[in-house]
């Protein structure tokens, strides 16, 4: 008899920062160890949802994803398990002070990062933190998104600007939510076409966030200085702290991308990139597609 297959095992985590270079750890009483808050994929979750999901449950704090860490890989006893971090700050209050042990957490504390290296348990931890320290520093994320799955230009008869997603559009709208949340996601702006509006409607309702509508991001409406002046003020948002959404289609995304400086990378429909921006230049892109 054969043996059972390996399984892969997928979780996510955030090493979260504030200002002191100080680093939020966890204790587990079962491994008596000292670690990351991190934690497995629920089925059918996208592991940026998972890690900040895993550090609320946690330590009750609440983060929003900074820049991407390489993801950790080791044995487990049923196989491999590949861990996908983030740096992270904390959204609102950071004391952990109050914080109640459990039988699977119980110790939560901020530590100097110094500190932090000897404290930790796993050799694969310090590394992560070695790379954490050195892109710790804050940063605020626009994220450009192409809308979802749409109704086809042939098989729609009425206005182009008037043309719906699909059902499964719609699903991807949906599950857009959590990964929009993620990245702490305050500003939606999204072309005035409706496959576009569709597309954020969701995360809109879930957070009561208003949605802007720019006819300068719709197929009819785009020009380069049109385009450029809505991702300046953009860039704007995000350098007063604010993380942006932008919802736009196929032929207008290189013009959004040049005006951020990158190439473009020919998302798919439901697919976003996060550019991670710092004083106004992006220092990191990441890219999601939902299914």
């Amino acid at each position: 008899m054969s043996a059972p297959a390996a399984k892969d095992v997928r979780a996510a985590g955030v090493v979260a920062f504030r200002p002191g270079r100080r680093v939020l750890l966890v204790h587990r009483p079962k491994y008596d160890d000292w670690s990351f808050p991190k934690g497995k994929l629920d089925r059918g979750e996208h592991a940026t949802a998972a890690a900040v999901r895993e550090v609320a449950e946690e330590t009750g704090l609440h983060v929003r994803l900074c820049l991407p860490l390489r993801d950790q890989g080791y044995p487990v006893e049923v196989g491999h398990k590949t861990v996908h971090y983030w740096t992270g700050r904390v959204v609102g209050d950071d004391d952990v002070s109050g914080y109640r042990p459990n039988a699977e957490i119980d110790g939560v504390r901020w530590v100097a990062a110094d500190d932090a290296v000897d404290l930790l348990t796993y050799d694969h931890d310090r590394e992560t933190l070695a790379e954490a320290v050195k892109r710790r520093r804050r940063t605020q994320a626009v994220v450009v998104l192409r809308h979802g799955r749409a109704r086809s230009r042939r098989a729609w008869r009425g206005d182009d600007a008037e043309r719906p997603l699909l059902r499964a559009g719609e699903l991807q709208a949906q599950r857009l939510v959590p990964l929009l949340a993620a990245y702490g996601v305050t500003r939606l702006v999204s072309s005035s076409s409706r496959r576009c509006r569709q597309t954020l409607e969701p995360f809109a309702a879930t957070t009561g966030w208003d949605l802007e509508t720019r006819r300068r991001l719709s197929e009819e409406g785009a020009s380069p200085a049109g385009v450029r002046a809505v991702v300046d003020d953009a860039l704007e948002a995000a350098d007063a702290g604010r993380c942006v959404a932008l919802c736009t289609h196929r032929p207008v995304l290189p013009e959004v991308f040049a005006a951020l400086g990158l190439a473009d990378p020919g998302l798919e429909a439901g697919e976003m990139l996060v550019a991670h921006l710092r004083k106004g230049l992006v220092v990191g892109t990441e890219r999601h597609l939902v299914l």
